[in-house]
Parts: structure tokens; sequence; C-alpha cells
């Protein structure tokens, strides 16, 4: 399944909740005040850009932001937000798509990076990110650390959400760093039946990360827990890191 097909209109739909969950303040306005610090008064670009949950605000805090979007539904909840002249966007994948200009940062969050389900996609979406940005310019992408600790030997999923009328379970293939995340919905009218989304993505560990920079052409300039500057360590569950371009 192709990630155009991940993101229909359904899923857009429900993607999309605004102050609330991962749209509500206390999670968007700490990545904004990080990216609009990074960005140092120039332009920005995000790939992946969705329905605008960071690009909307960032733009409001007085950061230009251009988009690179592959779902049509997930761009059309944008549009209802903001005007092609308020936050332009190049219809393409994050790999490839290149938007006009030029930018001192482009960005990449909630572990988007993975939607790319190869290697080969990764190092270049590292590489096209290195093509937009002025030298010195920076990339970000937030990402989670793979949980393979919770893997017991011989099982291959486990559970990462569980509450009334929904439950979420992670299939591993350890082989080809693959993991496809399953999203149960329940209908409390009929709890014999629920709702199946499920989405691919292809994990990274942070060293590889690292390496994919290097041969884009990057440094690793920072990396944390969170976009508040908490340190990272070996029990983090997620890293913000900050690759740099020389200047």
């Amino acid at each position: 399944m192709g990630q155009d097909e991940v993101w229909d209109d359904e899923i857009a739909a429900r993607y999309d909740t605004p102050g609330e969950g991962m749209f509500a303040p206390a999670e968007v306005d700490p990545v904004v005040a990080r990216l609009a610090s990074l960005a140092g008064g120039g332009r920005a670009l995000e790939f992946a850009i969705g329905t605008g949950r960071i690009a909307v605000p960032l733009r409001g805090a007085g950061v230009p932001v251009t988009g690179i979007e592959l779902s049509g539904p997930m761009l059309a909840r944008l549009r209802a937000k903001a005007g092609a002249d308020e936050i332009p966007v190049v219809a393409g994948d994050m790999a490839h798509a290149t938007a006009p200009g030029e930018y001192t940062l482009v960005y990449l969050v909630f572990n988007t990076i993975s939607n790319l389900l190869t290697q080969d996609e990764q190092v270049a979406c590292f590489r096209n990110a290195a093509r937009h940005l002025v030298p010195g310019g920076r990339f970000v992408v937030e990402l989670e650390v793979p949980d393979l600790r919770r893997l017991p030997p011989t099982q291959s999923a486990v559970v990462f959400g569980s509450e009334p009328g929904y439950l979420g379970l992670d299939t591993f293939d350890v082989l080809n760093q693959r993991i496809v995340s399953h999203h149960f919905t329940f209908d409390f009218g009929d709890a014999r039946q629920a709702r199946l989304t499920r989405s691919p993505h292809r994990y990274i560990w942070p060293s590889e990360m690292d390496l994919m920079g290097r041969l884009a052409g990057f440094t690793l300039e920072s990396r944390h827990a969170d976009w508040s500057g908490t340190e990272f360590t070996g029990d983090s569950t997620k890293h913000v890191s900050v690759y740099r371009l020389p200047r």
C-alpha cells in the first residue's frame, strides 16, 4: 500500500483534531518555538506538511513556510486553514519533489520520515533537504527510537496503545526494519466489530540516521529527547535531531 493510499479522506478527517491530542497547544507550542529559533529569521520548508498542524502556527509566528505534500486529502484540509498565497505547497513526495527558492530550515516531524519504506528513499530525503538549504542551513527530524526491547523472542507484535474503544499494535519485520501499525477502533454500539486501519513504516536507528546525514553532507548539531531540550539518553523513546550543512 502506497502512502498516498494510506492518507485518504477518512484518515485525513480523523487525523485533524484542532486543539486536541497532538494538535493541543501543549504539543504544538514547543515545536513551533524551537523551529522558529532554528530558522534564524529565514524561510522554512516542511516535508510532508499534512494538514498544517505545525506549518500554520509557525507561519503565525512570523516564519515564512512552504510545504511538500503527497496526499491530496491532507492538503485539502490545510487549504481550509491557509491559502496558497499564505503557505505554498508543492504536490509530491519528500524524497524527490522540489520547492522553489532556498531555505534556512527544512523540517520533518512526528515520525514522518519512516513513511519512506526503503533505506534508499530515506537517504534521498536527506539529500533532498540538503538541496533546498542555504550553506549553514539546518534539517530537523523528529523520530521515535525503535522499541525492540519490548519484543520478546519469537513474538512479532507489541501493543502500543489501549484505551476504551481503541487498540493499537505494531507488527515487526526485524530483517527489513519494517513496522506495520494497526489501529483498531471499536464501535460501542457493537463491541464485536472494529474498524481497522494500517500504516507501514521503516524504522531507523539514530546512528543509521546520522550516517544518512553524512552521506548528504550534514553533520549532527544536536539531539534531544523532545522539543524542549531534554537530554537524550538510552531510555529516550524518541529524538529531535538537528543536522547542519557547512557554511
